[in-house]
């Protein structure tokens, strides 16, 4: 395809341009078609109306078709009958010893006093055709006919009809046989050539035992029913023509009637979404378009009043958060203070004193940490937190949280592992958030190892570079791993912790992810541990479109083929079957 395309590029750049127009504007078609509905209602009225319109002009013009062809028929086999009979009548009583050449001339007035009656108008014209087998001299049975029609015209199969069934007729004592075809008749042009026009030719035997037997057929034009049936064919199409675009307008204005509300809805609704809460409709009427408008204004009204309540209970808890935790800064000071003084003289006190100091010491620690993580929050909720990006090789964080957390890993029994690529993995972010991101994930891993291993990946890809963090610990029950992200969510509430968290870490690891525009997304199955995968852009502000890790590990039970109790999958057909 790429070499049509190129070929084509170097045959003829006008080509190219449209055919760049060409999608272009089928891409537009397209596009419109999509979005608006009173496109597809008016299209749509559009084609029904032209089947509709066609099916009828189709059946109105074969009834008309057919009722001139009858009316014609009728008259031609009255008109035709009477002239058979005069013409019999004239032929049995030639006389028998006339000459050839007066037979010959006889039977030219025959044809000529025939088509008298129709030579004025052009009704019809007669022809006369000797019969198979006849007698005497040819030269008196050449064919005959009037006006410039040919003699050739009338078509064998007619010919055939007429003497087969004649025979029989005569010879069964009754010659009044005779019958009709529609035809394709040609009449002679001044300039040597023809012209081929519809026709019905009637055609009877004429018999004498003297003279022999001639076909007698006469042929009346189909011209004028040709030239009704064109003009009530052009009336139907100029006629459905107009009906097909009347209905289209009729279509567009009744569907505006309906969608113009629907959209003016469409944009308020927009508005409303983007904080403009005191967008409404207009109410216009008392129909279901109007009551629709007034129950879309209460619902916006009732919206932005709830939304202003929250937003000022918002306000007034983030508020409370800010003022409460710096309150209790003073506080904390002093009585860390004190609590140092005594921790730093532990050694001189009662061993249940210095154990008191010990704990109380343990505890300030935690409560310090609570209140930073708390204005960190209410910083996020406020919209306050700054991105403070640099390009940052993220194997450099990786290694310090690593450095910084071997202790804490070695204490549990498990071990801190970390799979990187060669080349650095380079991205716009802010080392500070970074670090406490990855500092949150391996803790929690660390608490929730059960002493195993854990496994931190480091991985770019073209946009995007990530880091996930894989412990092989209690892990995840479904829908758990939408849940670890709200605040001092717990699994399981009974479980003690080791390592004081204030249960904000995850959530203010999530703010993080989301403040460089990457996500942090959680995995994990029962007993086989859980992974959490931070993907951040390569350029601050970009979108991501995959990250280079995947959510769910290469080495979970149902990548390697087992059951939750251990036991392998079953395998048929290339699909696994627990």
């Amino acid at each position: 395809m790429s070499r049509v395309r190129a070929a084509v590029r170097r045959a003829h750049p006008a080509v190219v341009r449209l055919l760049r127009r060409v999608r272009r504007l089928a891409g537009g078609a397209v596009e419109a078609w999509r979005r608006s509905i009173q496109l597809r209602v008016v299209a749509t009225t559009l084609l029904l109306s032209v089947a509709v319109a066609f099916f009828l002009a189709m059946a109105l013009v074969g009834q008309v078709r057919d009722g001139l062809l009858e009316a014609k028929q009728q008259a031609a086999l009255s008109q035709a009958g009477g002239g058979f009979r005069e013409a019999r009548a004239e032929y049995q009583n030639t006389d028998p010893a006339t000459t050839t050449a007066s037979f010959s001339q006889h039977l030219r007035a025959l044809v000529e006093d025939l088509a008298s009656g129709g030579s004025n108008g052009r009704l019809y014209d007669v022809a006369l055709l000797s019969a198979p087998g006849g007698q005497p001299d040819p030269a008196a049975r050449s064919p005959m006919a009037s006006g410039q029609l040919r003699p050739e015209s009338i078509p064998a199969t007619l010919r055939n009809e007429v003497f087969r069934r004649g025979r029989e007729r005569v010879l069964q004592g009754d010659d009044g046989y005779y019958a009709y075809q529609y035809i394709s008749a040609r009449y002679d042009e001044r300039n040597g050539g023809y012209r081929s026009t519809p026709a019905l030719a009637v055609g009877t035997l004429l018999t004498s035992p003297q003279q022999g037997d001639y076909e007698l057929y006469y042929v009346f034009p189909l011209t004028q029913e040709q030239e009704t049936l064109s003009l009530v064919r052009n009336t139907l199409v100029t006629a459905s023509a107009f009906l097909c675009v009347l209905l289209g307008v009729i279509a567009w204005l009744v569907t505006r009637q309906v969608v113009t509300p629907v959209r003016m809805a469409a944009r308020i609704a927009e508005r409303l979404a983007a904080g403009r809460l005191e967008e409404r409709m207009r109410v216009e009427g008392e129909d279901d378009l109007a009551r629709l408008a007034s129950s879309f204004n209460k619902m916006a009204t009732n919206l932005q009043r709830q939304i202003r309540q929250l937003e000022e209970l918002s306000r007034v808890q983030r508020r409370f958060v800010s003022d409460v935790s710096h309150e209790l800064r003073t506080p904390l000071t002093t009585v860390r203070m004190a609590a140092d003084v005594l921790h730093e003289a532990r050694d001189s006190f009662d061993p249940h004193v210095s154990r008191a100091s010990e704990l109380l010491q343990n505890q300030l620690d935690r409560f310090e940490s609570l209140l930073t993580d708390l204005l960190e929050i209410s910083r996020f909720d406020a919209g306050a937190a700054v991105l403070e990006a640099e390009p940052v090789d993220i194997r450099k964080i990786v290694h310090r949280v690593v450095e910084a957390h071997e202790y804490l890993a070695k204490r549990n029994g498990s071990r801190l592992i970390v799979k990187e690529p060669p080349e650095p993995c380079v991205a716009e972010v802010d080392p500070r958030r970074i670090e406490r991101v990855l500092r949150n994930l391996v803790v929690n891993a660390v608490e929730h190892g059960e002493g195993r291993d854990v496994v931190i990946k480091v991985a770019a890809g073209e946009d995007s570079v990530a880091v996930a963090v894989r412990d092989y610990g209690v892990g995840l029950k479904p829908g758990e791993s939408s849940l670890v992200f709200n605040r001092f969510w717990r699994a399981d509430p009974a479980r003690a912790r080791t390592t004081g968290g204030t249960g904000l870490g995850l959530s203010i690891a999530l703010e993080d992810a989301h403040l460089h525009g990457g996500w942090l997304q959680a995995w994990g199955e029962p007993g086989d541990g859980s992974q959490f995968r931070l993907t951040l852009p390569k350029v601050a502000g970009r979108e991501i479109e995959r990250s280079p890790i995947p959510l769910e590990p290469e080495d979970s039970r149902r990548n390697r083929g087992l059951r939750v109790a251990g036991a392998p999958y079953r395998r048929v057909t290339g699909a696994s079957h627990a």
